[in-house]
């Protein structure tokens, strides 16, 4: 399956890349510094270097969109040059996917756009976010870049987020307060929480509070403890479900997220987002989420080679933060930030530093190759002296 999708994806390219120009693809100079803006410590160089390297630095589907989506990128080319363009139905698939009214969505160029949405709508005036340290540090960049304080709660000594201390925190600044937000499973741990705990939040503070539930990697989890938020939004709870076709359909490159919420949110979170995605995103979103068989095959072979990678990092001495998402993190006894360079030496891209994990390495699971070239490299680098 993996061999006939990477051979519909090159003769994709092959067949639209004089038309499809500059669509979604970003010098590299621009995409360097792109990359270097958002905190990653490892950017690409030239195409064909790029190319060549493993790419374990970004929590991304090796794999690509699949044979499905791929036909329906192809189909929408022909809408490229159109402003205006017959609906490809993406609102009232995701509805019906979710369970939900079209008026408690809203669609985002990745989900990243959703959270700054998110922070732009409820932490102006110098409201409070509240949540786990570390998570997701786009969230609390954008925050800073706004003048709002963010309220850190340290993870449990097992690098659970602290359900109770993220609700003592909000109530004690409870009018301060403008946002919650919560990262399931979060990055860059990989670590979830689950749906008794998830109640437990919602029920402990304030029920009028925002609350921001990321659930970028929720396609990864294989735990009956866990569930989506979703059943939240469509109670009427005041709760935001963020979702990205980033990961598991392999779109990272074509920027599509969505949030899920009440619509009285929505109506808020509306003017602080654009709400342009490209015909391209929106029909590829479609035969995402129809393709089911897709999207279980990438989870299968995910947790095969993150059980089968973590196990040889144990063997070799090294442990490794239970993950429920495709990505883990691994103690390397040593300080990550200058071990990037070490590992782009040996052609691999892996995660930058997570303070105040800092000795934690963050790696993504690529395909079963870039999985043993990871391992080949962190034997090498490993045998090696610390600066």
């Amino acid at each position: 399956m993996a061999k006939h999708r990477e051979m519909s994806r090159r003769g994709f390219v092959g067949g639209v890349v004089s038309s499809l120009g500059a669509v979604g693809l970003a010098p590299a100079e621009v995409w360097t510094r792109r990359l270097r803006l958002s905190g990653e410590a490892h950017a690409p160089g030239p195409e064909d270097e790029y190319d060549a390297l493993a790419k374990l630095a970004n929590n991304e589907n090796p794999y690509g969109p699949s044979d499905a989506v791929v036909k329906a990128i192809t189909r929408a080319m022909k809408y490229a040059n159109r402003y205006g363009y017959p609906d490809s139905g993406l609102a009232d698939e995701v509805a019906k996917h979710h369970g939900v009214k079209t008026e408690q969505i809203l669609f985002a160029a990745g989900s990243g756009e959703i959270l700054n949405a998110c922070c732009t709508t409820f932490l102006r005036d110098g409201r409070l976010l509240v949540g786990a340290d570390p998570s997701y540090n786009i969230l609390y960049s954008r925050a800073t870049g706004l003048k709002s304080d963010i309220v850190r709660v340290p993870l449990l000594p097992d690098f659970r987020q602290d359900i109770p201390a993220l609700i003592r925190a909000t109530r004690r600044h409870y009018r301060d307060v403008g946002l919650v937000y919560l990262c399931n499973p979060n990055n860059p741990t990989g670590r979830l929480v689950t749906k008794d705990e998830v109640r437990t939040l919602l029920d402990g503070i304030p029920e009028d509070l925002p609350v921001l539930i990321d659930e970028a990697y929720h396609h990864f989890v294989d735990d009956p403890s866990y569930a989506t938020s979703v059943p939240y939004v469509v109670e009427g709870r005041q709760v935001i479900v963020a979702r990205t076709f980033s990961k598991i359909s392999g779109l990272a490159g074509v920027r599509l997220g969505y949030a899920l919420a009440p619509r009285n949110l929505v109506l808020r979170m509306r003017p602080w987002s654009t709400g342009s995605i490209s015909a391209l995103a929106r029909y590829a979103g479609v035969a995402a989420l129809r393709d089911t068989a897709s999207q279980a095959w990438v989870k299968k072979v995910t947790l095969e080679l993150r059980a089968k990678t973590i196990a040889e990092l144990g063997s070799l001495g090294y442990a490794t933060i239970p993950s429920d998402a495709n990505f883990f993190m691994v103690h390397v006894k040593r300080p990550v930030e200058p071990l990037g360079d070490e590992f782009r030496k040996q052609g691999v891209l892996v995660g930058r530093p997570f303070p105040p994990l800092n000795e934690h390495l963050r790696v993504s699971i690529g395909t079963a190759d870039e999985m043993s070239r990871f391992m080949t490299a962190f034997k090498a680098v490993m045998a090696s002296k610390p600066a």
